[in-house]
């Protein structure tokens, strides 16, 4: 197994315990985004919480703010080495509400050279580097510019090697943004489709993994969506479509609500503390629970 790209400096995957696998520390959306519970600014507060990671276990965690969203790699880095977490930054885009002006007057492989410089030299021209790569699509359809994006994370994959992370909408247009990536000549075991759980729809999983993706979880104790009942069911549905090796969970809770640090919850500590000990009691096997949360993760971000 390779090194995992961290923003300060690669590590090796093998040792690593509990990932999670899709989270959020700082975040800035943009004026379009009404919804300011989204907006994560407070330093202290998100350091408390990944700290809160590290009491549970926790070893690595990928942290999903893309270029469209307020990334900041310095606050990455410092956070990171403060809660003596090593943390794998993202370059790339959320979904075209979000594209700044840039992204429609840029030729894709123009865009294509930011995100291949984001991961080789550094994020934006400074020290720390990028360790995977993402690209989104909208609910039920794929806007033109996040065809452009997704060809352009595509062919920085191809230059990189780093892993690719898929946002879908509510679980929708996973497997036409695999075409795309499929048409760049990606290889889809290095592919994530993210929020999957959003559509809990055994079928759609199955089909994506057997084309060799990776299947992500990651609305963990949101029960505005879904009981964690059908994440269970989901799971189980994989592991008995011989699927256990393509399957990630994680929380994506990227809200100030969702955050013990900032006076939410459930906070990083559920999926530790109250979700994986209910797998166990709900029969998931000892031997399934650690190729999601520690082999699976580790493989797909070891490629440097």
């Amino acid at each position: 197994m390779g090194n995992i790209r961290t923003v300060n400096g690669d590590i090796p995957a093998d040792g690593l315990g509990l990932i999670y696998s899709h989270e959020h520390l700082i975040t800035f959306p943009p004026d379009v985004q009404k919804d300011r519970d989204l907006e994560l600014s407070s330093y202290e507060c998100s350091l408390q919480e990944l700290k809160t990671f590290r009491d549970v276990g926790g070893t690595l965690l990928v942290e999903a703010t893309t270029l469209d969203y307020g990334r900041d790699p310095a606050q990455m880095a410092r956070m990171s080495r403060e809660a003596g977490v090593p943390v794998v930054a993202v370059s790339g885009f959320n979904k075209a509400a979000y594209f700044p002006l840039w992204v429609e007057t840029t030729p894709v492989n123009e865009i294509a050279d930011k995100l291949i410089r984001d991961v080789i030299d550094g994020m934006d021209g400074g020290p720390h580097k990028a360790g995977h790569l993402k690209s989104g699509g909208s609910y039920n359809f794929i806007h033109p510019l996040e065809e452009k994006t997704t060809r352009a994370v595509g062919r920085a994959h191809r230059e990189t090697g780093a892993p690719i992370w898929l946002h879908t909408e509510a679980g929708t247009m996973g497997n036409e943004m695999l075409d795309i990536l499929e048409s760049e000549g990606v290889d889809l075991a290095n592919v994530v489709v993210g929020h999957c759980d959003r559509n809990a729809d055994p079928y759609y999983h199955k089909g994506l993994a057997d084309r060799g993706a990776h299947v992500q979880f990651d609305g963990v104790s949101k029960v505005k969506y879904y009981p964690d009942s059908s994440r269970i069911a989901c799971i189980k549905a994989m592991l008995e479509a011989g699927h256990g090796k393509r399957l990630l969970i994680s929380g994506d809770m990227g809200r100030a609500a969702y955050l013990a640090g900032y006076g939410g919850g459930p906070g990083f500590a559920f999926i530790a503390t109250k979700f994986i000990p209910r797998m166990r009691d709900e029969g998931i096997p000892e031997d399934a629970i650690e190729q999601i949360f520690q082999k699976t993760p580790a493989a797909w971000l070891a490629k440097f």
